[in-house]
């Protein structure tokens, strides 16, 4: 996607560095972090052209997977970047208070996160540039000539009165050209190998509205789905999987018991892009030990599917 022509990493690496310390100067450029590999690679760029000028912030919207915000921070220590972490799961939870549709609940979680960020870059002194890991496909489906498939937060989002600039070094790039220019600036497997997690996190991917209770009950089902594949060795060999807490109940049996409880259903898929997504083909008795395993460490989950559809014609994320 870069200008056309087939990514040579070492190239763009010297022309980002190049280009971002022409755009900025002296002045202080904030970043959003988010854990994944796009912020990731977006800030490694930025503070090899202007190193102490980058301030990072890692904003814990209460929709991150199991003890990620913790993980997270721990990890960047290890790059020499400037990170400050802000709990706000509060704020996003007040604002998700009785939405459901899909799009809205996207569009909450967008406008708080970019609130809540507003609030923290004010704190910078010398503050004139936002950097975004914006991609592509951001662009793509936030702006696509057959109507919104679905927002992106960091796509035309800021604030008129948060007068930053932008620097976006990777929006014309793909995922798979990311992580190698990720590669090229040294950047461990951990954070190469990372599955691809959606801005507004596990909330879109828990149906219908977003409380604590349940994102506690889908942060617990997605643990146990994915140390199941890290332990099963089939972590690497999937482009992005996911657990989605359904917006049903069905009848079950515990301890002799009647119960009426959740359903989580899982999902698997290979992408090179993005943009088309095939379903992965889990062995069935893997699928039928992490279903019991579900069941059994998570309260108020009696049932656990697979899903199966590829993408086009479902999206790689349910909301």
């Amino acid at each position: 996607m870069y200008n056309g022509e087939k990514l040579n990493p070492k190239q763009f690496v010297l022309d980002s560095v190049a280009e971002i310390k022409q755009q900025v100067g002296s002045d202080t450029v904030v970043l959003g972090l988010s854990g994944g590999v796009d912020s990731t690679v977006t800030a490694l760029l930025i503070d090899k052209a202007i190193g102490h000028q980058l301030v990072c912030i890692f904003v814990d919207h209460g929709l991150l997977r199991k003890g990620e915000f913790e993980d997270v921070l721990k990890h960047y220590e290890g790059l020499g970047l400037n990170v400050k972490g802000v709990r706000a799961a509060d704020r996003f939870f007040a604002a998700l208070k009785g939405i459901t549709d899909p799009e809205l609940k996207r569009k909450a979680i967008g406008k708080t996160f970019i609130d809540v960020f507003a609030d923290e870059a004010r704190k910078v002194k010398d503050a004139k540039w936002l950097a975004q890991g914006t991609i592509w496909p951001d662009i793509a489906e936030s702006h696509s000539d057959k109507g919104v498939i679905k927002s992106h937060h960091n796509v035309g989002g800021l604030p008129e009165d948060l007068k930053f600039g932008l620097v976006e070094p990777l929006k014309y790039l793909y995922k798979y050209e990311v992580r190698e220019v990720g590669a090229e600036l040294g950047l461990d497997a951990h954070f190469l190998g990372r599955h691809p997690f959606p801005g507004p996190g596990l909330g879109v991917r828990c149906l219908e509205e977003c409380t604590p209770e349940r994102i506690h009950i889908l942060q617990e089902a997605d643990a146990v789905y994915i140390d199941a594949l890290r332990e099963a060795g089939l972590y690497d060999k999937i482009w992005q999987a996911a657990a989605i807490l359904l917006p049903v109940r069905s009848t079950g049996i515990k301890d002799g018991k009647r119960t009426f409880e959740n359903v989580i259903a899982l999902r698997a898929v290979n992408s090179v892009d993005a943009v088309t997504a095939e379903v992965v083909n889990l062995p069935f008795d893997f699928l039928q030990k992490v279903s019991t395993d579900i069941i059994a460490k998570v309260d108020g989950v009696n049932r656990v599917v697979y899903d199966c559809s590829p993408k086009p014609p479902s999206t790689i994320e349910w909301e």
